[in-house]
């Protein structure tokens, strides 16, 4: 099963300072044919002028990650963490029973963009807990968020693991459907540069796709490619 989601089909909204694609309901997008792909429920796609950002505001029992393609966030929360993420890094954050967060554009004059992620957790009221890290990319596939938080991998409250693929112009990546224990399992797919061929489609920066239960999964960079690639549970 495939499920495609163009980025010129995303939900959007435009407040001036930002401008955000909503690959799936948010906010004042609302979709019942667009609610999430498994337990992934949030990508926006959202770019932050200079100077701007999301002031002080609260979240419970979500597991959420930012991942940052262009200038650096600036992260303060109600444990006390006062951070900044820049391109390339990955932040993760446990929202468990509660936790007050603000995020910021950290230039005052260059755009913030960067991808904000949610994944619903397994575990309902955790002690809140936070991370980012800069991890290197080691060959096509590279864990950035596991559930085990393995190698050097984030590690969340959520039977899902996030992956960052770079292939170049033309390389190919073969990619099982199932788990270690040959069991089917859910993937998305979000293109954040470059563009790809999946089962015959072309996917380009902003595009998603969504597969279940594929037992091989053949990827082709058309152009140098930067994406996302989620190992979710099965969708039933």
């Amino acid at each position: 099963m495939f499920y495609v989601r163009k980025a010129n089909q995303r939900g959007h909204a435009n407040f001036g300072w930002l401008n955000s694609f909503h690959s799936f309901s948010f906010g004042q997008y609302y979709d019942p044919k667009h609610m999430g792909f498994s337990n992934l429920r949030v990508i926006n796609d959202d770019t932050v002028t200079g100077g701007m950002g999301f002031g002080a505001h609260g979240h419970d029992n979500m597991e959420i990650i930012s991942y940052v393609t262009q200038g650096h966030i600036v992260h303060k929360d109600s444990m006390g963490n006062h951070f900044t993420i820049p391109a390339g890094d990955v932040q993760r954050m446990s929202a468990g029973t509660g936790i007050m967060h603000s995020e910021f554009n950290g230039s005052e004059t260059d755009d913030l963009k960067f991808l904000q992620i949610w994944i619903q957790p397994n575990a309902r009221n955790v002690k809140p807990s936070y991370e980012q890290a800069t991890i290197a990319q080691e060959g096509p596939l590279t864990a950035l968020i596991t559930p085990n938080g393995d190698g050097n991998s984030l590690a969340i409250h959520a039977d899902a693991s996030l992956f960052r693929i770079q292939l170049p112009a033309s390389e190919t990546l073969k990619l099982n459907g199932h788990n270690a224990q040959g069991q089917k399992r859910s993937q998305y797919l979000h293109v954040v540069k470059g563009s790809l061929e999946v089962n015959g489609e072309v996917f380009t920066a902003g595009d998603g796709v969504g597969m279940v239960d594929e037992g091989e999964i053949n990827l082709v960079a058309k152009h140098e490619l930067e994406a996302l690639w989620f190992d979710l549970p099965a969708i039933q």
